[in-house]
């Protein structure tokens, strides 16, 4: 439930990245020595990565935000539908266990319900590195008993989840692989420099091609994952949409790049005062600019449902368009409901501002949905209540308990 019309005052931290964290948990599997890795969110995506890494058979160790994961011994080589049915990123683990176990059995990923995300981009890079797979019954298959081989690997369209899937995979193949057309986010960077740490010869991470020269076995490792860009964008755009002075510390301003100059244009006051944090003022004079969702290091796709919240706020008219997915503006008849003028015409928005929201009850269709909502709520007159918050808890730790502690009238009722 949220009271809106309050302006955030103060200062919000900003967690670990959970779309780093997956794949650095996952990266885990592709030794037999203790991993640790510290600023691990404690998110419900991550407990089921936990949860899956412990099937598999090893020993996950969680403390705070610290948590060591010793994989010596893995007895199943399988990441079950019943455990990954909600997580989108259980596909990470395909990768790594083919490559150390030389078979996988991975449930087709479930998750948000947004738009298609392939898995056959993943399959196809295995079945390059010598991967014999076959998908039936709702699993993905894959074997090489003999082990990989290094290859070329081109991707017809970026993907993050298949350039690190195939990175892990890569890292004991033997021979070279060069992954073309690679995704060039941050994640992928933190990821390379995880598996460097424990012995991999990769070159190239955050560019378009990565070249890997596989290794014999990877060692123990320990390595601090980098901030979460997506929960620091919602908090700036929390702070703008709510008129007020926040301060967002412990992050990485520029891997918000985009999102910083969209702000910016938009008439967003943003400083940088000291490294690792940023501070956005609010000033109650919004102004419409278009943005188009691209692969980093464009708009994120991640961020688009929050920056449409705020220019409900906007003066005049702006066109978002969702390049990504193709199922990403469901939260679209939600704001409406709330009073935003929003019109979709196939993968663009028209968003005609600014409007004064009114707290309505709300329904969650997926994680960055609900960040949207939370924020249309802070900057609605009257109350808010938003359904199937379970969404959010995927993705953002204590979301409520942070915009709180900045003066929101924001509480969760179950």
């Amino acid at each position: 439930m949220i009271q809106g019309g309050v302006p955030l005052q103060g200062e919000i931290a900003v967690s670990g990245a959970k779309n780093s964290a997956l794949p650095v948990l996952a990266a885990c599997l592709l030794t037999a020595e203790p991993v640790v890795l510290d600023r691990i969110p404690p998110v419900r995506d991550i407990a089921t990565m936990e949860k899956l890494l412990e099937h598999a058979g090893a020993r996950v160790t969680v403390d705070g935000e610290r948590v060591t994961v010793d994989a010596g011994d893995i007895r199943h080589a399988e990441a079950p539908y019943n455990l990954v049915k909600t997580m989108r990123a259980s596909s990470l683990v395909l990768g790594p266990l083919v490559a150390r176990c030389g078979r996988a059995r991975v449930s087709v990923p479930g998750g948000c319900a947004i738009g298609a995300r392939p898995i056959n981009l993943h399959v196809a890079g295995l079945e390059r590195l010598g991967a014999v797979t076959r998908q039936e019954h709702g699993y993905i298959e894959a074997e090489a008993p003999h082990g990989l081989h290094g290859a070329e690997v081109y991707f017809d369209r970026i993907t993050v989840t298949g350039t690190e899937d195939l990175l892990m995979a890569a890292v004991l193949a033997q021979g070279e692989t060069i992954i073309r057309n690679a995704a060039r986010e941050p994640e992928v960077v933190d990821l390379a420099e995880l598996l460097i740490k424990m012995g991999a010869n990769i070159e190239g991470a955050g560019t378009p091609v990565i070249r890997v020269k596989g290794v014999s076995k990877l060692h123990g490792a320990a390595h601090a994952i980098i901030p979460d860009r997506i929960e620091t964008g919602t908090f700036l755009i929390a702070g703008a949409i709510s008129g007020g002075d926040l301060l967002v510390t412990g992050c990485q301003p520029e891997h918000l790049r985009a999102l910083l100059g969209k702000l910016a244009n938009a008439g967003v006051e943003i400083c940088e005062p000291t490294a690792g944090a940023l501070r956005v003022r609010g000033n109650g004079l919004l102004k419409s600019i278009d943005a188009t969702t691209e692969e980093h290091p464009g708009f994120a796709t991640d961020l688009q449902a929050q920056f449409m919240a705020l220019m409900t706020q906007a003066e005049g008219s702006s066109i978002i368009k969702e390049n990504i997915f193709e199922n990403r503006f469901m939260h679209a008849p939600e704001l409406t409901r709330m009073g935003a003028n929003i019109r979709i015409e196939g993968r663009q928005a028209i968003v005609a501002g600014p409007t004064r929201l009114s707290g309505a009850q709300v329904i969650a269709s997926d994680l960055r949905a609900s960040a949207s909502l939370v924020l249309a709520g802070l900057a609605a007159q009257g109350e808010t209540l938003i359904d199937r918050v379970y969404h959010i808890d995927r993705g953002y730790y204590q979301i409520e308990a942070k915009l709180a502690g900045a003066g929101a009238r924001i509480r969760r009722t179950a």
